[in-house]
Order: structure tokens, then sequence, then C-alpha cells
């Protein structure tokens, strides 16, 4: 595609931002672009050998559709992934696929190879673009497009798929796969770092090089991880003051900065210190992108949650978590419903159904809908990221805002942190089970926590924000929780030796089992013994 001149690209994003604007005040639109992009789905999965096992031509109906397919997770769709990799056509999708992103959902977890068809590099672009027209159309101005725009994304370095025979695929990180397919007025006017930096691996060394060709152009937008993006700011500024005075925020260095575009992980643990180290006037702009596709992005106040993206290519239905059982997901296909069926502060396990032949694809997430007239979600949590072992059904996001009020309460900042439950141990006199809490707070703040005394507002907070937990404390189910403070770099250390230090790659917060606290207090040298005693902290 040819390179737009900046004067088209203006007066372009100026009419898409109008376009925008009306499209978002309808909110009765969302249910009929559910209904057209089912269609154009149902169309390419009839030619497609896996449509054909189930039966699906061109004319099958929502009611048979949920029918005859079955709710499937990776596991299920690996067999036929692997003949499509092997270069195989007309699988899952029709024709063949060259890119696959390598995900694992989280840090934690069997490595993913999802497809990324052509028809698939088309919804993210026009989902990441859309996106972006919420956001002018919700701040009244296109000043964003007018300057560069920073992604902070993974490598573009994609490694050849050995299985493939007889046609050409790659693997790798879905931001590095999409930075490799950008459109060309995109890639001239807007982009940043370039692509050469893009295929950089090495974190620290990209971070470098990044600052050096950064920090005297026109940034207006920044996107990324929060923990990487204050990475970036303290190199940014260092290299900005060239042997002057050290600039405070990115917005001294580069004063036309005006949005900060997040997802992924939680931004609440990191917003006080991004406002200080970005500067006060950024305008946070949360988006909801998975490996799996684009799902929502803010159109309005954070606290009405984030839009459903409904005419990018991506059919929606939705689980109820009160039905999900993940070793009998076949059996459930007749529970999920539509996006016209949803309710409001309902908890739903997310299906999707893509532009890469993934039908009905089950993609271990939770949201919960704040409105359904204007369908807005907000994120809750993974269905393998919860804390039940002893039955009290906490979710990531309730431990995740347990953890940011107490933290905002005595102005600590949040490094990262993993919940487990600890089980009970005769031999060290622990009758009940209880929570135990791994969490790096940034050094130097001004009142010092300690273990016990976070646990304590822990346990309140928990209690406040969850019926069952509270339960089970008041009914003598659950012991106290117990908070382990541990020393800078525990979980750089984890997530390096994982081999998911830096990128798009996020830190499971919670699990049922103690896979990962334990791996940590390996490197912590806590004993079996210790992490039954409640004079560790």
């Amino acid at each position: 595609m040819l390179a737009l001149p900046k004067s088209l690209l203006n007066l372009g994003t100026s009419f898409l931002t109008a376009r925008a604007s009306l499209k978002l005040r309808n909110g009765r639109g969302a249910v009929p672009a559910q209904k057209k992009t089912f269609a154009r789905l149902r169309s390419q999965l009839a030619l497609t050998a896996y449509g054909r096992e189930l039966g699906l031509t061109s004319a099958t109906s929502y009611e048979q559709f949920s029918k005859r397919v079955p709710l499937r997770t990776y596991e299920d769709f690996a067999p036929y992934i692997e003949r499509m990799k092997q270069g195989e056509e007309n699988v899952l999708w029709p024709g063949r696929c060259s890119f696959y992103a390598v995900s694992s959902g989280t840090t934690a977890g069997r490595t993913k190879f999802l497809p990324v068809t052509e028809a698939m590099i088309a919804h993210f672009r026009k989902a990441g673009l859309d996106s972006l027209l919420y956001y002018t159309a919700r701040i009244g101005h296109t000043g964003v497009f007018r300057g560069k725009h920073l992604f902070l994304g993974g490598s573009t370095t994609l490694s050849r798929l050995d299985e493939a025979k007889n046609h050409p695929a790659y693997a790798g990180d879905l931001s590095g796969i999409t930075a490799l397919n950008l459109p060309g007025w995109v890639e001239k006017h807007l982009y940043e770092p370039g692509q050469e930096i893009a295929q950089l691996a090495d974190w620290p060394a990209k971070i470098k090089a990044i600052a050096d060709r950064t920090w005297d152009r026109d940034i207006t937008m920044l996107a990324g991880i929060p923990s990487w993006l204050l990475v970036l700011a303290e190199a940014v500024t260092t290299r900005a003051s060239q042997g002057a005075r050290r600039p405070a925020t990115l917005q001294e260095v580069w004063p036309n900065l005006e949005c900060l575009v997040h997802g992924g992980v939680p931004i609440g643990p990191f917003v006080d210190e991004l406002r200080t180290r970005i500067g006060t006037k950024i305008n946070f702009h949360e988006v909801y992108p998975a490996s799996e596709g684009f799902i929502a992005a803010q159109d309005a106040e954070s606290s009405l949650g984030l839009r459903l993206m409904t005419d990018v290519g991506l059919f929606f239905e939705f689980l109820p978590m009160e039905d999900y059982n993940g070793a009998d997901l076949a059996k459930l296909g007749g529970k999920a419903v539509p996006l016209e069926q949803v309710r409001a502060g309902v908890d739903y396990a997310l299906v999707l159904t893509t532009p890469a032949g993934l039908t009905r694809y089950v993609i271990g997430d939770i949201v919960r809908f704040i409105s359904t007239d204007v369908p807005r979600l907000v994120y809750v949590g993974r269905t393998t990221l919860q804390l039940s072992a002893f039955g009290e059904h906490v979710i990531e996001k309730e431990v995740t805002d347990a953890l940011l009020v107490v933290c905002q309460r005595h102005n600590w900042n949040i490094v990262n942190f993993h919940v487990a439950p600890l089980f009970i141990n005769a031999t060290a006199g622990q009758k009940r089970g209880r929570h135990e809490w791994w969490i790096e707070l940034k050094p130097l703040s001004y009142e010092n926590p300690t273990g016990p005394a976070l646990a304590i507002e822990l346990d309140s907070e928990l209690q406040r924000l969850n019926d069952d937990y509270e339960a089970k404390r008041k009914g003598g189910g659950l012991e106290a929780p117990l908070v382990r403070l541990v020393m800078p770099g525990v979980f750089e250390h984890w997530m390096r030796d994982k081999g998911k230090w830096g990128g798009q790659n996020k830190m499971p917060r919670c699990r049922s089992d103690r896979e990962i606290a334990d791996e940590l207090a390996l490197i912590t040298r806590f004993s079996a013994e210790s992490a039954h005693s409640p004079d560790i902290l």
C-alpha cells in the first residue's frame, strides 16, 4: 500500500473520527454488527475441512451452529493447527497460513501457536485503528495522529517453522507479526521505533536503542506494558539530559505526548508512578487485545468499562461462569449465549470465533458486562488463574483490587505479586488452609511496610470484595493470609528463568496450586516448613 502524504493523513483521521463518534453514540448497532460478522465467518468456515466435519454451510443458522459446534480449547485445535503449519490448505480457514503467534496466555503453561491468517491481519489492522479512533472521538481532537506512535512491543524477528515443508511459515510474537504487516502510511508517518530496533529481543539493549533514537522526536503516543514503560521513561529522560538538567517527565522530553495506550495487565498498581514519570497531563487509553483477537477498547470514562468491538471481524459468545466446567466444555455449547442475551453483572467465560478459523474457542478470559444497551465490559481474570483451593472463589481482579487499595492507602508502589494457597500441614501445626501472598514493592517508600500489617489489611479488603472469602474466614474455613515481602529482582529472576522477560509477557497473579509459589520459594530460599510458619515474613 502506498504511503499517504501527511496532510491527507490528518484530513483522513479527522473524517474517520467524526464517523467513529456517530457510530459510538449508537449502541443499537452492536447486535446487527455481530449478526453480519457471524454470516461472513460462517460462509468462510463452510469452505474448510473443519467446517465440513461439523456440517457447516453458508446457510447454517446460529441455532444450528450452537448445537453442532462444541466449545473448544487450544488443545482441541492443536492437531488442526499442526496440519496448517505443515502447509495443508483449507484446514481451519480457506487457503494456507504463513504466520503463527506464539503465546502461552500467561507466563506459565503450554506454548500455543495461534494461526494469523491474512484475514486475521486485516482484523488487527482495523481493530487497532478503530481503537485509536475511539480515543480521538472521546477527547474531541486528532492531535495524537500529528506525531509519532512509539510501540514497546515484542521482537519482530520470526522463526522459520521446521515442519513447514512445502509452504514457508513463521512463528513469533504477535506484536512483532503485526508490526511486520503495517499499512504503508502507518509505517511512514506514525510507527516507532522503526523496524531495525523492533527486531531486537534483548530488552535492556532495545530500551537503550529506543531512547537513543526517539528522545528528540515528536512522540504523541506510547503503547506498552506499564512496567516496561517506566523503564523506558528512565532511559529517555537520562538520554535527553545530555549532561544538563535531567527532565523530570517524558512530557518534558516530548511536549506533544498526550496518550498512553495500555492493556493486557491491570494498570491500577502503576497509575501513580506512571503519572509521576511520564506526566500528569497524560491521557490513559485502555485496550483489550489478546493473541486470539482484539476484543474491546475504551470509549468513555474508565469506570464505564471497555466498548466491545463488534464490527472488526470477531464473533463473540459468552458462557456463564456458573455453568463453566473446564473438563466438560464440549457438552456446554448450548449454555453459551450471543451478545443480545448477555446480562450486566454476570461473569462470563469469553468464547470467540475468529478469521483464523478458531471456532467457539474458549480463550480462558473471564469478563463482566457493566452495561448491555451499550456493550461495555471489564476483564475479570483467567479461568485458570483463580484462588479456589478452599472453595473461596477469589478471582484475579479481586486480589489485584485488594492489593491496590492497600498500597494506595500507604503510597506503596507495586512491582509484582503472586498469590497461592497454603494447604493444611499437620506436621507444622496448621489445621486450616490460608493464602500466601508474594509481593515485591518498590524500595524507598515513605512508610516501610511489614508482612503482618499488610496481611491484616489485605484480609479485610478481600472480605469486603468477596462474600465467599468472607464466609470462609468468619466461619473458620480459612486462616488469615500470610504475606511475604520479597527482595527486588525475585519476580524478574523467575520470569527470566521461564524465558518470559520483556515484551508482552505477564506474571500470573494467582493460582489454586503452588506451582509458581514453590518456585518463588526456591529463589528466595524459603523452605517448605517455613512456608507454614507465621514468624517468617
